[in-house]
């Protein structure tokens, strides 16, 4: 029995479970293996690198879904979805990116449809659903934190975390509500490991005239893939853009107490309840790190991470 990649749900000798096809389209049946290897995946990436709006470390490629063909299909406009094949030096990033999303979907952030896809050579690439694209052509108003701070893409770290919480003061339609969200989309970055959460990952949309953080992207455990690349822990930080000017030893009063309540300004009962989703969450969260799509080795690497991430949190 093999669980679907999309929906990690038992579909027994496919590839795919009906439930993740349709969730791609009502009217897609089967889904064929993506007829590129990593290596030629990350060969058009860079090729095209130029025609992409969104870009960064990980190669990427915009597709559509080509439902009379069932496959994704590369394109240089008009793609719907970005596909990230497995990047050349660092291991299993399709997985690790697609667990973590799970992960924090599983706390209600809210995220875009996603999941892993077979490819020629027998590895997974992972997808995502463009949330800034509406229709055929239709484009929604996104905006970066580095283009609202006017910082570049080589100055994308040099910020902070109190300065993104004033960014969203300054620019969403309901702050309070928003920094409710930051608190604990911080937080969870934290507690998995994203240690590259700088500037350009953190996006406002522009929807019905409201603007409002932007459905969660590029969330992985990078802490642990870096610790299995075989970089020494102690040169590991915890944080992009820090944190009461600290990047690594980050504590619970330096979440709880100064960015939650003193910075944010969130009162004691909103940063408990956001405490207790975390804390019902942990069971779910350890079930779904174990059915994964991750080797053996970095299944060990994430856990080992969560627990001693929800130790320092006081859970």
């Amino acid at each position: 029995m093999t669980l679907c990649p999309i929906t990690y749900k038992e579909c027994g000798s496919l590839r795919y479970s009906i439930r993740g096809l349709k969730s791609l389209s009502p009217r897609l049946k089967k889904l064929q293996v993506f007829p590129y290897d990593a290596e030629t995946q990350r060969r058009e990436s860079a090729l095209r690198a130029s025609k992409m709006s969104i870009q960064g470390i990980q190669p990427k490629l915009s597709t559509r879904l080509n439902t009379r063909q069932s496959t994704f299909e590369i394109v240089d406009r008009g793609g719907h979805y970005i596909i990230k094949p497995q990047h050349h030096l660092y291991p299993e990033l399709p997985e690790n990116e697609d667990l973590t999303m799970r992960l924090a979907a599983a706390v209600n952030i809210d995220v875009p449809l996603h999941g892993l896809i077979y490819c020629r050579d027998s590895t997974f690439s992972y997808f995502i659903k463009r949330f800034d694209r509406i229709g055929p052509h239709g484009k929604i108003a996104i905006e970066d934190f580095a283009q609202l701070a006017g910082m570049t893409r080589e100055t994308k770290y040099n910020y902070s975390m109190e300065r993104v919480l004033d960014i969203l003061v300054e620019h969403c339609t309901f702050p309070a509500l928003e920094k409710i969200k930051l608190f604990k989309r911080s937080l969870f970055n934290f507690i998995v490991g994203n240690e590259d959460m700088h500037l350009k990952n953190f996006s406002l949309i522009t929807k019905k005239g409201q603007v409002a953080l932007s459905p969660a992207y590029d969330y992985l455990n990078t802490f642990s893939t870096l610790k299995l690349f075989g970089k020494p822990e102690k040169d590991i930080e915890e944080i992009a853009l820090p944190l009461k000017g600290k990047k690594k030893n980050l504590t619970r009063n330096i979440w709880i107490n100064y960015f939650g309540g003193e910075r944010a300004g969130l009162n004691p009962g909103t940063i408990d309840q956001v405490m207790e989703e975390f804390n019902e969450a942990i069971p779910h969260w350890k079930s779904l790190i174990r059915i994964s799509f991750l080797s053996p080795e970095m299944k060990e690497l994430y856990e080992e991470l969560l627990d001693h991430r929800l130790v320092v949190l006081g859970f």
